[in-house]
């Protein structure tokens, strides 16, 4: 017989969500506008957020005039234009930023000094000072900064960042994180058919190119686990290993990173755009936090959560089908509900993409160079 399982008899430091105010929905629209009119904004954002009756989408930036017809016609925008400062004219509230990843530096950091909020596409940036820098300024100008990394908002996220915070398994020592996609197209730069519902189809360019800093998986897909780790663990990056594998691609398909961080904790990242497509569960990520007590297990593609101590204590949280499964829908309402006040909480701030951009920039650096790169 194995032990039996016992509840830790600690409450939640989580404060409540605050309640929503009818009134501030009903007297005030946010107004928002778009950089970057490619597949992910104008496939999951824009029918969301045009769905909402307290939000304005004002205008629309694009290189392509027919995809910016099309974004007028089926959301509603009032203005477009292929030249993101005369959208920043327009006076905003907040600009969603689905640009290539080269460029989300550039847009973030323009849309803060005209006074929005950003919700940025990950990565944050590909340069580990752009990110401080942004992070930096949005603090100065006391603007919200988003990063939609579904995760953090899923079941699964939200229950292993309470048990975290009530600190089962103590200060964390060490962190195994590996994360898998059935992305091997889009990252070797042929035609992406795995979204049968792209509003437009995936620019491969964005992910493939080397040409454009930020292609490969390591900024293309390990945002969101780097990010649901460092959201998890509170952990800090120090110094980086990395080697990089391209096979026949231009950029890299498999990562596989060695970090150590602030305060003497180490872990493992590693990445794989080759996950076959059809796989069960669509994406693994999968998290092992060690800590001083004991042990949490986080495994999205089979929805399962657990946490394991040194003192015998062993609890599987009960979950329902499906509450590891990727969803994009949460962020772009977040964003939306910090800027009119209705949440003070933000599942993934600029700080831990910050972070997670950190990483990702001694990373790419050490496969370069191969050494261990300071952060």
């Amino acid at each position: 017989m194995g032990k039996k399982h016992q509840q830790p008899a600690v409450k939640s430091s989580r404060k409540p969500q605050r309640k929503k105010r009818a009134s501030t929905r009903a007297s005030r629209r946010v107004r928002l506008g778009f950089i970057g009119a490619g597949w992910w904004s104008t496939t999951y954002y824009l029918p969301l957020l045009r769905a909402r009756p307290d939000v304005e989408l004002v205008s629309i930036c694009g290189l392509d005039p027919v995809v910016l017809q099309r974004c007028q016609r089926d959301f509603g925008f009032v203005h477009t234009t292929c030249d993101y400062h005369e959208l920043l004219q327009q006076n905003l509230d907040g600009v969603v930023i689905g640009s290539p990843h080269a460029l989300h530096a550039e847009h973030a950091l323009a849309a803060l000094a005209a006074g929005c909020h950003v919700m940025v596409e990950k990565p944050l940036t590909t340069e580990a000072a752009a990110a401080r820098q942004i992070v930096a300024e949005a603090k100065r100008k006391k603007r919200h900064v988003l990063i939609p990394c579904g995760w953090q908002y899923r079941p699964i996220g939200i229950e292993a960042k309470r048990l975290m915070e009530q600190g089962v398994i103590g200060e964390v020592e060490s962190v195994v994180c590996h994360m898998a996609s059935p992305l091997k197209d889009l990252f070797s730069g042929k035609k992406f058919t795995g979204d049968s519902t792209a509003y437009v189809s995936p620019n491969s360019a964005t992910w493939a190119d080397p040409r454009l800093a930020g292609g490969g998986y390591g900024y293309g897909q390990l945002p969101h686990a780097i990010g649901l780790m460092l959201w998890l663990t509170g952990l800090r990056p120090q110094n980086v290993f990395a080697r990089m594998n391209q096979l026949k691609s231009q950029v890299d398909l498999y990562d596989a990173i060695s970090i150590g961080y602030r305060g003497g904790a180490i872990g493992t990242i590693s990445g794989a755009a080759t996950l076959p497509p059809g796989t069960p569960g669509s994406f693994q990520l999968d998290l092992r936090i060690f800590g001083r007590k004991g042990f949490l297990h986080l495994d999205v593609s089979r929805d399962h959560l657990s946490w394991h101590s040194h003192r015998g204590q062993h609890q599987i949280i009960p979950l329902e089908a499906g509450a590891g499964a990727y969803q994009c829908d949460r962020p772009p309402n977040e964003f939306v509900d910090l800027i009119l006040d209705l949440t003070k909480e933000n599942h993934s701030p600029g700080e831990v993409a910050r972070d997670a951009v950190e990483v990702l920039d001694a990373a790419y650096r050490s496969a370069r160079s191969g050494r261990d790169e300071a952060v």
